[in-house]
């Protein structure tokens, strides 16, 4: 592309808000590709996931932020709220999302009490619009447009696109003449080992129940081309906290970790346009996401 500096638009982003309002969803949708994981399941999202829109001129990085809730149960809860809320510290502009069907969920007005601390400003998203009646949105704008001054509120469905094209429109207008972060064709900062092991990790959300989702990680351990089978082959291990966990992650006769792993396999060969070989392993490490050093060794800033 043939812009200098001075023509050349760009920013960062944070998408900020409670668990399980939509984000990832949205900025999936966004970029139209997946590089975030999206599961119907609280606490999906647990590291920054950076996605990049590029535009005609112009370029804009999101930052995905794991959702911001106040019960910290473990050190990993707290690392994930810390990842969140520095998001805020280090962009240009903030989206906070709220969910329509909830808007007096009392974990926003503590959100909003953090972002006072940093004035930046923001962007308020209402969204799951397709989920309520019209006639209850207006008052929604009205109670929300005195808490923060909110540079324009926007109501949009992230699953069905709905208003994500004036969301980008009033985005623009926050850019500020700079540089091409990142080449045109980036979508993600993050390595596919990353991506891999959210996958397979959003499989665990989707097949599992309770604390197990929440108590498992993926360490993937290496992933390599075989050219002559044109095919990726991917190993990963599945960690969880203890036996009885790894128990349930086998499944009788091993159909659970079958059942995750076909599932997984599937997504990862749509990625990468390419047949996979994917072996999964189970190990217990007891208390990780108590554990400063293995929360470390697992890719979570502790």
């Amino acid at each position: 592309m043939n812009q200098n500096q001075e023509e050349f638009l760009s920013g960062f982003v944070a998408i900020i808000g409670p668990t399980n309002v939509g984000k990832s969803t949205l900025l999936n949708n966004l970029l139209r590709t997946k590089v975030s994981i999206v599961t119907p399941k609280p606490q999906t999202t647990r590291n920054r996931v950076l996605g990049i829109y590029h535009g005609d001129g112009f370029q804009i990085i999101f930052v995905d932020t794991p959702g911001i809730h106040s019960y910290v149960k473990t050190l990993l809860n707290k690392t994930m709220i810390d990842t969140a809320i520095s998001a805020i510290k280090d962009v240009d502009l903030i989206l906070l999302m709220i969910d329509a069907q909830n808007p007096d969920d009392p974990e926003v007005e503590k959100i909003i009490e953090k972002m006072h601390k940093f004035k930046k400003p923001a962007i308020l998203l209402i969204n799951k619009i397709d989920l309520i009646r019209k006639t209850d949105l207006l008052p929604m704008i009205d109670e929300y447009k005195d808490k923060y001054p909110f540079e324009a509120i926007v109501p949009i469905s992230a699953l069905n696109g709905d208003g994500l094209d004036l969301l980008l429109k009033e985005i623009k207008k926050h850019l500020k003449p700079g540089p091409m972060y990142y080449p045109e064709d980036m979508k993600t900062d993050q390595p596919k080992e990353f991506l891999i092991a959210e996958i397979i990790r959003e499989k665990i959300f989707f097949f599992t129940k309770q604390e197990i989702p929440y108590s498992c990680a993926v360490d993937v351990e290496f992933v390599q081309k075989d050219p002559e089978k044109d095919m990726i082959i991917i190993s990963a291990k599945i960690y969880v906290e203890t036996n009885s966990q790894k128990k349930i992650i086998i499944g009788q006769s091993g159909s659970m970790i079958k059942k995750i792993g076909q599932a997984a396999r599937e997504e990862l060969e749509f990625v990468f346009g390419k047949k996979v070989y994917l072996d999964l392993f189970v190990r217990v490490q007891k208390n990780w996401t108590k554990d400063p050093s293995a929360l470390r060794r697992l890719g979570y800033r502790a």
